[in-house]
């Protein structure tokens, strides 16, 4: 069984439950064990929600794990699987999921993906084999560059492409039925804080944080109805950074240990517990302090100002 998560880690208690509390929750990116969509998901169904869709394109052991894991605490749960860059994929999903609400839509969704890349230095040449000849290093080059290229497609693909796809259908859901919606988007603190050796991920990450603005744009008049903003959040041990949980090399200058994903979704549910009107248009990052015994989280809220200067370059 691929299912490892302590359910009653995700149970916070009676003063969490405002978050979830009844509400339809789609968590895209749900499905792999251990990771961030899975802890939100648990969050949702160890608070009150009254059903939730748990999404994965290629991880469908553990997302069907993790539905039997929800459904056996007594909360209603459903696999959805889909290609969210797939426009057809995508919308062949969109009756299924108001089929498993029970005639409605979504009354959260929370657009996260689990992508990103192994790593590689944007802009640097591969260093020199002793021994090696020209045109084996020029096969080996174009090898990593077509590689590395593909991962950081595959990055900004699903969180942009996606994440935009899932915005387009579900808004429009929302307002032919004038029923509310609350968008939250997953992305990173690496989005304002650049790391190396990822680059697809932190660009991904800073285009995510100008969706609700261009939601809200778009929606003019009907902009009440669905609410968005941008979660930023930091270092978290998943199954794809585990490999550098003790390594302070690697996150040291951000925060003193990995968060475990249960921390996270604490602090995701106490945030949402905000009336959704408090987080519109808000892009909010998850600060880590305190020491690695005893870890002090806080949300602060970051805005992204544009400053124009005047040149003088004129001909």
């Amino acid at each position: 069984m691929a299912y490892t998560a302590d359910y009653s880690n995700f149970e916070f208690g009676d003063a969490f439950r405002g978050a979830f509390e009844g509400k339809r929750v789609l968590i895209t990116g749900s499905g792999k064990d251990g990771g961030i969509g899975q802890s939100l998901a648990l969050a949702a169904a160890a608070n009150g929600a009254a059903v939730v869709g748990v999404h994965f394109h290629s991880s469908y052991r553990d997302g069907f794990d993790l539905v039997t894991a929800i459904r056996a605490k007594g909360v209603k749960a459903f696999a959805l699987q889909a290609d969210v860059t797939s426009m057809s994929d995508l919308w062949a999903s969109r009756s299924y999921v108001i089929e498993q609400m029970e005639g409605k839509g979504p009354d959260i969704i929370v657009c996260n993906s689990g992508l990103t890349e192994g790593g590689y230095r944007f802009g640097r040449a591969l260093p020199k084999i002793d021994g090696e000849s020209r045109a084996e290093r020029r096969a080996r080059v174009r090898q990593s560059f077509i590689s590395d290229l593909n991962e950081s497609r595959m990055v900004l693909d699903t969180k942009i492409v996606g994440f935009v796809s899932m915005t387009h259908m579900w808004a429009g859901e929302a307002i032919y039925h004038e029923q509310p919606l609350q968008m939250i988007y997953i992305s990173s603190m690496q989005a304002i804080e650049p790391g190396i050796a990822v680059p697809g991920y932190v660009v991904a990450n800073w285009a995510v944080l100008r969706l609700p603005e261009v939601l809200r744009v778009n929606l003019g008049r009907s902009a009440n109805l669905v609410n968005a903003s941008c979660l930023m959040l930091p270092f978290i041990r998943t199954s794809m950074t585990q490999d550098y949980a003790e390594n302070p090399k690697v996150f040291g200058r951000w925060q003193p240990r990995m968060l475990e994903t249960h921390e996270a979704a604490r602090s995701v549910t106490q945030l949402l517990m905000q009336p959704s009107e408090e987080l519109d248009l808000g892009n909010f990052k998850l600060n880590v302090g305190g020491t690695k015994e005893d870890i002090e989280l806080a949300w602060s809220r970051v805005r992204l100002e544009v400053e124009e200067d005047k040149l003088n370059w004129g001909p």
